[in-house]
């Protein structure tokens, strides 16, 4: 008799779907059984994952009414990846993109979750997983309007794995480091030797791939994780290690 996938049966919504990281949360989550909701902005990113067999669902999440729709069929699993990033050095920042920030970064996930948890609890197993940034725990020069959002849900997943340990659902946070995404090569191949330099220094001497960040949240999701909650994991080659 062949055992059952540890998240057979278990629904899954992932939100920035269609980002590097998203998809492969996508792949993970699917790989271990769960049946995946993916959800990001309407397009041809999020299109693309029809061919994998997930279920889409459009929505702009600096909208609180579409924030809302997405619960209206209940999850076992959250996956909050979606982020929205700008950077540039605080005293010359544009503070119209603040309220983006705070929409996307912090307040989504924390509609998400307020709607999300209680079926959770009422069935007694839940997992709530948020993606941050390495830059919420140890800063980042020209970021300091989103790692403050980004560092925000440090301290909510905190609270909420209070609230709901005892009811079998657990909240962690991870902070990727680098990964090797296309927003990041963007970046990198843009400014000059700003990769080597980054390079050098991290001690795994490379960029993280999508799928380790991703191979992390699947056990966070998985019943094997189960005493695990209100922790935050950094995913980053030890580029930081606090």
């Amino acid at each position: 008799m062949v055992d059952p996938l540890p998240l057979s049966d278990r629904r899954a919504l992932v939100t920035g779907a269609a980002s590097d990281i998203g998809r492969a949360v996508c792949a993970a989550l699917a790989e271990l059984g769960a049946d995946v909701v993916a959800s990001d902005l309407p397009g041809a990113g999020l299109e693309a994952l029809r061919q994998e067999g997930v279920e889409l669902r459009p929505a702009d999440l600096s909208s609180m009414p579409e924030v809302v729709a997405l619960c209206s069929t209940p999850a076992d699993i959250l996956v909050s990846v979606a982020g929205f990033a700008h950077v540039e050095r605080f005293s010359a920042g544009d503070t119209t993109l603040w309220d983006k920030l705070w929409q996307i970064n912090l307040r989504a996930p924390m509609l998400l979750t307020r709607e999300l948890m209680g079926p959770m609890t009422e069935r007694g197993w839940g997992r709530l997983v948020y993606i941050s940034s390495d830059s919420a725990r140890a800063g980042a020069a020209g970021e300091a309007a989103y790692s403050a959002t980004k560092a925000g849900l440090l301290g909510f997943a905190k609270s909420i794995a209070r609230e709901v340990a005892a009811a079998g659902v657990t909240a962690n946070v991870l902070c990727p480091g680098v990964i090797d995404t296309a927003r990041s090569r963007e970046i990198l191949d843009g400014h000059g030797n700003m990769r080597e330099a980054l390079l050098r220094a991290i001690p795994a001497r490379r960029l993280g791939e999508p799928a380790e960040v991703a191979s992390a949240v699947g056990y966070l999701c998985t019943p094997a994780a189960a005493y695990l909650t209100g922790q935050v994991l950094s995913v980053n080659g030890g580029i930081t290690m606090v």
